[in-house]
C-alpha cells in the first residue's frame, strides 16, 4: 500500500502505517528529518521544487529524479507500506504515487489508476512535469499525461493523508 501525506504529517503517517520506506519530494531548503524506523537506504529524497517550468533559484523536476523514483519503487519489496510525501501532499507526492502505481502495474490502465487517485484524494493535483517525464521513461506513449489531464485539478483545500491501493481492489 502507498500512503501519501504532507511534510507536517510525515512522522505520524509513518508511525500509523508501519511504513519502512519513504519518498520525500522537497526542495533543498526544507528541514527534513528522516522518520524513526526508516533506514537510510529506505529513504529517497528527491530534491526538487513544485514547478512545471524552469525558474531561477528552483530545482526543476528532471529525468534523473523520475528515474531514481522508478528504481526505488522497483526495489521496494512491498512487505510494508510506502509513504510518499511532499510539502503539502497535493502535487509532487500525488504525481509520485501515480508514477509508483503505474511502474508496479505495467498492464493496468493509466486511466483506471488516475481515477483511483482522484477517488482517494479530491485535492490531488499531480505535477504534470513529473508525470510527463515518467510517461516517457516508462514508455507509456502519452497515456499517463492524458489520464492525469482527464481527472482535472483537485479541489483547493488542505490535503488529507490518503492511501492508494497498488492493485485496484
Amino acid at each position: 500500500m502507498i500512503h501519501v501525506c504532507s511534510l507536517a504529517l510525515l512522522h505520524d503517517t509513518v508511525a500509523a502505517t508501519g511504513a519502512r520506506h519513504v519518498v520525500s519530494l522537497l526542495g533543498s531548503e526544507e528541514n527534513l528529518v528522516r522518520p524513526r524506523g526508516i533506514a537510510p537506504g529506505n529513504h529517497l529524497w528527491l530534491q526538487l521544487h513544485d514547478i512545471s517550468e524552469p525558474s531561477d533559484g528552483h530545482v526543476h523536476p528532471a529525468s534523473g529524479h523520475v528515474e531514481a523514483l522508478i528504481g526505488f519503487v522497483e526495489r521496494w519489496e512491498r512487505a510494508d507500506p510506502l509513504v510518499i510525501h511532499c510539502f503539502a501532499g497535493v502535487s509532487r507526492s500525488t504525481a509520485a504515487a501515480f508514477v509508483a502505481v503505474c511502474t508496479l502495474n505495467p498492464g493496468r490502465s493509466e486511466t483506471s489508476i488516475a481515477k483511483a487517485l482522484r477517488r482517494a484524494s479530491p485535492t490531488a493535483t499531480p505535477n504534470i512535469r513529473i508525470i510527463a517525464l515518467a510517461d516517457h521513461v516508462l514508455g507509456r506513449s502519452g497515456r499517463m499525461v492524458d489520464a492525469i489531464t482527464s481527472i482535472g485539478q483537485g479541489v483547493l483545500a488542505e490535503a488529507a493523508p490518503f492511501q492508494l491501493d497498488l492493485h485496484g481492489h
